[in-house]
């Protein structure tokens, strides 16, 4: 097996072998890009190595073939004393994690070769510092040193030598840096820093394949849902130094505006300065405008690279660059990461270009992003106190408060606090903050720091560089200039969109797409983009779209959001509020007459909900469940009501009726009432329910024809685990139906089916297809049943160290348990289709809104999804992204 390649042997296409970076390097090197010549160790030697411990036999030597074969394209040797060739190890996985693995700049520096470096580049300076630079990465990357404490030594000479700049530093002052980083690595390892340059080499190359496995980048992973098993790639690339004065510089850049999706090119440049100087904040930034004054050769080149390769790639590029002594040289390019608007935005105006079909653009948006835009904003009409104004690094509106560390983030939103992350700037170690925080602030660094992208990545509002913000984490504040003091525990909110900072709460209005959704005429650029993708997205998927709604304003609202019926009605939330005494009186019911009495009182205010939900859904199909929860779940609690029961016996009050609804209450009590009395079994237990209601059911129906409507009832039977309870129920329904039907004079049409939500239906549907016109997958209580967990009991006990220890990428309950209730679902449609092609099939569980599991229905047929009215949008969208994403696969 071949581990290494080189630059000119690869492609785009093989990211799965190189990683993006390095099958990125190689493209643009097939291109005749400037690109550093250099070699890729593929991502199958990281996952060699993880499996066995160590080197994969045979990767020293193919590591020792293009190591050489690189030092002969460069005329230099790596680490020689003289004129010494340095390199740069940085990390690669199939799908970017920016900032989540390990990079080591300058390896092949010593105490000798830094000597010929300052000969050969007449630039001492420029020497030391990269040294320092090499010290400090390998000193925490490779051997464990805290990285605290590097810096708390570089900010320590700074304010001896009165400067904040690095570029204050002289070259005593750099060699001085360099021999204190040395002495804090001997002091916290025991051991020397390494001056054999393949020894760098060799660990550096490790500490990558190890970094795969560090806590920051397997929570990434499973935020962003990358599989464990990819491993990362590893790029050994001639370095080239924007370190090298004024005539040089790194910087990234857009090909569009990754916040707005504006057209034209974007970027951060940073004059003397290595790459990691850019994303890390540490300096703040000029603008690509600004990069023309200063090098005008270097940013015309660059900005004919750029077009070069958007329309190579047909997306958004994101591009590293390094000048070095005004030559340009390209280090990195990718499919850039952006912001749900600018995704949006870019989808739309690449198809007006030519450079993609709408179909694709579909595919270049997700349900997700759509959720986002979808959030609320601020109220420009709302009283303000503005603090400060930094870059619009990631769009939203995010109120919380202000906490300085990522240990504190967690904590607080672990009790249910909203915080905002405030930061001088960010690093990889502070993502656990940043997954927790409603927002991120920090006073330094540009759109194309660690902060921002990392934000536009996971959708979280994000604030950068307010300079105005003087940030001091140690004591848990920060300053504004002009006085205001805001400390840990403070409420401020963020503006993503605008860069605006306020103290306190900012009041929230309906975002703009949300307007355009419930009708409302909206001039804006993001809301066209969003009106044509969900547009064409309806056009081209194979799945309806409806929606869960207990009443007519939220079937009235989830109509106008585009739903096409209502997938679940559920009929025990018409039994709240002042009808819940209707309900006690039916279950203290001493005889058949007291409770035929009580169903007569529940069945007109059960035809007046129906009646409004069929109005709001006229021409379109209702899926009415029958009444599902146990009967208990009506009644009052039985720790409180045996307490008053005994306070009124010591006071000699007689409270009849209590002492029945005590004696109901007992009766009804069950050890795990999931498990028991509801459902299908209250219908069969209980003479007269289930037929009230779907007399109730009818008679909307008919009224609802009299008004001149098309009312289309499906009534759903739930919990049915055998064949038998759901004919017995049928015929119940249907006699009521045929009453109806004569004392009204007038025949109603409807249909019956069943909820399918026990493994046993499951695996029975094909028996139960012949007594049902259609099945809806209640999903949440097919994936407690599957897994045997009480959601309510579990999900805070153990999932999330069931997610930390990997049992579980995702909640089942969030997003389908596709390896085992996903099967159960594709045996019941595959059965039931079987013994009944007319079958009708749908899923009314939470997933139905759930984009990742709106993918898996598609691929086994269901006909539609329904979610809640919210989600509409979203399900609409994912349905036409799953259809035309397997249409193109297949």
């Amino acid at each position: 097996m071949t581990w290494v390649s080189d630059f000119e042997s690869g492609s785009k296409a093989q990211k799965d072998l190189l990683g993006g970076k390095g099958a990125n390097l190689a493209e643009m090197t097939r291109l005749g890009l400037p690109v550093p010549p250099g070699f890729t160790i593929s991502t199958r030697a990281c996952q060699a190595y993880l499996a066995q411990g160590g080197d994969p036999d045979g990767l020293a030597a193919e590591v020792d073939d293009h190591l050489g074969a690189l030092e002969r394209k460069m005329g230099r040797g790596l680490g020689d004393a003289d004129d010494p060739l340095l390199v740069s190890v940085r990390s690669g996985a199939k799908f970017s994690m920016p900032g989540m693995m390990e990079t080591v700049l300058n390896v092949g520096l010593n105490d000798a070769s830094v000597r010929g470096l300052a000969r050969r580049s007449e630039d001492p300076r420029f020497a030391y510092d990269s040294y320092r630079r090499l010290v400090q990465m390998f000193g925490s990357t490779v051997m464990g040193v805290d990285s605290d404490l590097f810096a708390e030594a570089l900010d320590d000479l700074k304010e001896r030598r009165g400067t904040q700049a690095d570029l204050d530093l002289d070259v005593d002052d750099l060699r001085e840096l360099v021999a204190t980083f040395q002495r804090i690595i001997r002091d916290e390892t025991g051991e020397e820093f390494p001056q054999a340059p393949r020894e760098q080499l060799d660990r550096a190359v490790r500490a990558v394949f190890d970094s795969w496995n560090t806590d920051r980048a397997v929570l990434y992973r499973r935020q962003e849902r990358i599989p464990e098993d990819l491993g990362t790639a590893v790029n050994v690339q001639a370095m080239v130094f924007g370190n090298f004065g004024m005539t040089s510089g790194s910087g990234v850049a857009f090909t569009r505006d990754p916040a707005t999706g504006d057209q034209g090119v974007y970027g951060d440049y940073l004059q003397n300065a290595q790459g990691e100087d850019v994303v890390a904040g540490i300096r703040n930034t000029v603008s690509l405008e600004d990069f023309a004054q200063v090098d005008p050769a270097s940013h015309a080149e660059l900005l004919e690279i750029m077009s070069t390769l958007e329309r190579h790639y047909r997306d958004m590029c994101d591009i590293e660059f390094t000048v070095e002594l005004g030559k340009l040289w390209m280090l990195q390019t990718r499919v850039g990461k952006r912001t749900p608007e600018a995704a949006f935005r870019i989808a739309v105006h690449m198809a007006d270009e030519g450079l993609i079909d709408m179909d694709e653009a579909v595919r270049r948006v997700t349900g997700s992003q759509l959720a986002s835009l979808m959030f609320p904003r601020f109220d420009a009409e709302a009283d303000r106190t503005l603090l400060a104004t930094g870059m619009a690094a990631s769009p939203g509106a995010a109120v919380g408060r202000a906490v300085f560390d990522w240990r504190t983030a967690v904590e607080w939103a672990e009790r249910g606090e909203d915080v905002i992350l405030v930061r001088k700037e960010t690093s990889p170690e502070d993502l656990h903050g940043m997954v927790v925080a409603r927002g991120i602030l920090t006073s330094r660094g540009g759109k194309t720091s660690h902060a921002a992208v990392v934000a536009r990545g996971m959708g979280r509002t994000c604030v950068c560089g307010a300079e105005a913000l003087d940030v001091d984490t140690k004591h848990g504040q920060f300053v504004v200039r002009g006085g205001t003091t805001v400390r840990e525990g403070d409420v401020i909110s963020i503006d993503g969109s605008t860069g605006e900072v306020f103290a306190g709460a900012v009041p929230v209005t309906p975002s703009a797409v949300v307007r355009y959704f419930e009708g409302e005429e909206v001039d804006d650029p993001l809301v066209e983009a969003a009106a044509r993708i969900v547009e064409h997205a309806d056009r081209n998927r194979r799945l309806d779209v409806r929606t869960n709604a207990d009443t007519g304003e939220d079937a009235a609202r989830a109509r106008r959001f585009g739903a096409q019926g209502i997938g679940l009605c559920r009929t025990e939330h018409m039994f709240l509020g002042e009808r819940r005494q209707l309900v006690e009186d039916l279950i203290v019911a001493d005889d058949e007459a007291g409770r035929a009495a009580a169903l007569e009182a529940l069945l007109p205010a059960q035809r007046g909900d129906f009646e409004e939900i069929l109005e709001a859904m006229d021409g379109l199909p209702v899926t009415i469940r029958l009444i599902d929860p146990p009967l208990h779940e009506f009644l009052p609690d039985i720790t409180e009501l045996s307490v008053n029961l005994a306070l009124a016996d010591t006071k000699g009050h007689r409270k009849k009726r209590e002492r029945k609804l005590l004696e109901a209450v007992q009766r009804l009590h069950e050890q795990n009432p999931m498990l028991g009395l509801r459902g299908v079994r209250l219908g069969i237990a209980i003479p007269g329910l289930f037929e009230m209601q779907a007399r109730a059911i009818l008679e909307a129906a008919a009224a609802r024809v009299r008004a001149g409507g098309d009312p289309r009832p499906e009534i759903m039977v739930p919990l049915v685990g055998s064949v038998r309870e759901l004919d017995l129920v049928r015929r119940r329904i249907e006699q009521v139906a045929a009453d109806v039907q004569a004392e009204l004079g007038r025949e109603v049409d409807f249909k019956v089916g069943t909820m399918i939500e026990l493994p046993r239906a499951a695996l029975t549907a094909d028996e139960i297809a012949r007594s049902a016109e259609f099945f809806s997958f209640g999903t949440n209580d097919l994936t407690q049943m599957t897994w045997g967990f009480s959601r309510d009991d579990v999900e805070a006990a153990f999932f999330s160290t069931y997610i930390e220890q990997g049992v579980f990428s995702v909640s089942p309950f969030e997003s389908l348990d596709v390896e085992g209730v996903g099967q159960l679902v594709r045996t019941a449609v595959e059965r039931g289709r079987a013994a009944n092609p007319d079958l009708h099939l749908g899923v009314c569980g939470e997933h139905g809104g759930d984009p990742h599991s709106i993918h898996f229905f598609d691929e086994v047929g269901l006909d539609y999804v329904s979610c809640s009215p919210f989600r509409v949008p979203v399900a609409r969208l994912e349905a036409a992204r799953a259809h035309l994403t397997g249409r193109t696969e297949r």
